[in-house]
């Protein structure tokens, strides 16, 4: 779905709405549809839904106050205190500036839908003109509510509990929606705002409150979604953006990006040293946490993006259990435990195994869904997809359903074009046993990739066996009768290493026979300390693999970069923040200028550049090798069998 032009929110416009929105605070009153009123008749006398039911007290039309309920509920949480608590503050706030601009989009969609002439000659309208008349009031109050509650969502989201379970548990539903009218639109679901705001179950603290609106305002949109299919006239709605001036917040259409945001999914807390080798993952997954780490709220970027040291997509791939899932919750422990010592709020967002949808587009929704959130400068989130096979497999092979075609057409246009928006707080990790299945768009867009290659070394072996019979050793101390290695402490090996360097088993030249032939070619022609050394392999290399291209000259132009901001951040960094990571963007950025200067003293440029040049040949051959011989194996394992067949049905 393309927006075909963005319209700006001036502030200015809307200060002179903000007298109106603070009168519906102030008061609104409200009279309740029969079947809110007999809703849950039979249950308990305690129950928040009856309650709302008689919230009337008998009579018809009842008035509410959210502004007097805020002071009741600052007199009930914080009787001493004079200022009103922060939440509560801010909550109102919220609620105000929600509610101007929503008056502010609601007479927007007046003029351009064109209610404001239908509104004028109301009077004179005949039956048709009439029931156009009443479509688009529906529309316009439906839109109205959606951006109030979205706005409120987006100041409201950054003081609110990461987990809002509990809330909704208490929550009941709001037991009616009225469209008929913005004044009655508004003043509907102000009632019942309200109503919840002054139960006593609901609201036990001054946090409780930022975390109800959260909840409450989330669920006016799902109504107002369960309802977006019988609106009419919603041209003017789906077709632009709305932008706030001076601000990150835009309204498209009805695209809701706090979706699925509000609660990061559980993960096993693991540490890296309990993973065994994967010293190239454990390697680049600390280096990537650090980066995300220096991502600046204020400025809304990341100093390591301007080092060229940020990868917003990445790949793990390696055999079947050599460990993915442990790193990817090691990934995850490791952001959350440094998210939380620095008071930063983090995502953690891996993708849904139920994205692939059987209906025509439904993937593709699903998948918006699932990006959307990626886009959110306000949290770090760290967007893992383990067995990526599955739903970005290459397009082109036999079988592929449309769905993964829809899910791979929306990953594409949101990681690079025009719906590409990368702040440096997001990442997304691609986690694979079969690299070769995915697709090559998608490939060419991994920055930075990894082996995950599990136990690989003596010492690999002796650790991975520690780690489960040290369990025996705690419960029964002598029960393990065996000798210990006389040289090696335990672990020793597993912990992380100083830099790539001391990983790369650096070969000189490439391993695939293809390659080495590519590349002896250029080095007859020109030195490896040439630029057009480079330039001549690339040229033989496309020769060998048509699908070459400068995306993969740029792939590997990152990787060279990530090399040479392959430095550790110092220790006390992370001990005092204050030092760091709760400085302003430019200092960050200088401080980080000084240790790359300080870092490359002992790197040649040149050696690098080959090195990752040889690295990444290497990794475009294998993958290309693997699938085929994949097939091969699978045939020749096709005709041993039929032979052995023969063998046993010549004998009988």
């Amino acid at each position: 779905m393309e927006h075909n032009s963005t319209f700006p929110i001036k502030k200015s416009e809307l200060d002179v709405l903000r007298d109106e929105a603070s009168s519906y605070l102030k008061s609104v009153s409200w009279e309740q549809g029969a079947r809110a009123k007999n809703r849950d008749k039979d249950a308990k006398d305690e129950s928040i839904l009856l309650y709302l039911s008689r919230a009337n007290n008998g009579s018809s039309v009842s008035v509410t106050s959210v502004s007097k309920t805020i002071l009741a509920l600052k007199k009930r949480l914080l009787p001493d205190s004079i200022a009103i608590p922060i939440h509560l503050n801010q909550t109102l706030y919220a609620v105000q500036e929600g509610i101007t601009l929503g008056t502010w989009i609601k007479d927007s969609y007046y003029d351009a839908s064109g209610l404001s002439s239908l509104n004028e000659r109301k009077s004179a309208l005949d039956s048709s003109g009439k029931r156009e008349y009443e479509s688009k009031m529906q529309t316009a109050t439906a839109f109205m509510l959606f951006a109030t509650s979205y706005y409120i969502l987006h100041q409201i989201k950054p003081y609110t509990s990461d987990d809002l379970s509990v809330m909704k548990q208490k929550f009941a539903g709001i037991p009616e929606v009225s469209l008929l009218s913005p004044l009655k639109g508004i003043s509907c679901t102000l009632f019942y705002y309200d109503k919840y705001l002054a139960h006593p179950d609901i609201i036990k603290s001054d946090k409780d409150v930022a975390d109800f609106t959260a909840v409450f305002f989330e669920a006016v949109i799902d109504e107002i979604n369960l309802r977006r299919s019988s609106l009419e006239y919603t041209e003017t709605i789906v077709d632009r953006t709305y932008k706030l001036e001076n601000s990150d917040f835009a309204i498209s259409g009805w695209e809701n990006t706090f979706q699925g945001t509000a609660k990061s999914v559980e993960f096993n807390k693991i540490k890296f040293e309990q993973i065994v080798g994967n010293r190239d993952a454990k390697h680049f997954a600390r280096r990537l946490t650090e980066r995300m780490l220096s991502y600046d709220f204020q400025a809304q970027k990341n100093p390591f993006q301007e080092l060229g040291g940020f990868m917003p997509v990445f790949m793990g791939y390696g055999i079947p259990g050599t460990g993915k899932s442990m790193l990817i919750a090691a990934i995850a422990t490791r952001l959350k435990e440094h998210c939380d010592n620095l008071d930063i709020p983090f995502l953690f967002h891996p993708m849904p195994d139920t994205l692939i949808s059987t209906f025509q587009g439904g993937s593709a929704e699903k998948m918006v869904d699932w990006m959307k959130p990626l886009q959110d400068p306000t949290k770090l989130i760290f967007a893992p997809i383990d067995d990526a096979e599955n739903n970005l497999q290459e397009r082109t092979a036999q079988g592929v359903s449309a769905g993964v075609k829809e899910v791979i057409g929306v990953f594409l246009r949101y990681t690079e074009g025009a719906y590409a928006v990368n702040y440096g707080n997001s990442s997304i990790g691609l986690f694979t046993n079969l690299p070769e299945m995915l697709d090559k768009a998608v490939i060419s867009r991994v920055q930075g990739r990894f082996k995950i290659d599990g136990a690989r070394t003596e010492h690999d072996f002796l650790d991975q066996d520690h780690l489960w019979w040290r369990k025996f050793e705690k419960t029964m101390p002598d029960f393990v009768n065996m000798q210990n290695p006389v040289n090696y402490n335990y672990l020793q090996d597993q912990g992380l290493a100083k830099n790539m360097g001391e990983i790369l088993n650096v070969s000189n030249k490439p391993t695939e026979q293809r390659v080495l032939e590519a590349y002896d070619i250029a080095e007859k022609q020109h030195k490896t300390t040439d630029h057009l050394f480079y330039a001549t392999l690339y040229k033989e290399i496309q020769k060998i693999f048509p699908f070459f291209s400068s995306r993969d000259v740029r792939n590997i132009q990152s990787a060279i970069s990530l090399r040479l901001t392959d430095f550790d951040l110092e220790e006390s960094w992370f001990e005092n923040p204050e030092i760091y990571f709760k400085k302003d963007y430019d200092t960050k950025f200088a401080m980080l200028q000084e240790l790359m200067k300080a870092n490359m003293k002992g790197l040649d440029f040149s050696e690098i550049r080959r090195q990752e040049v040889v690295r990444y040949l290497d990794n475009v051959a294998t993958i290309a090798d693997t699938d085929f011989k994949r097939q091969v194996e699978g045939r020749v394992n096709q005709l041993n069998i039929e032979m052995e067949a023969r063998k046993q049905f010549d004998k009988s």
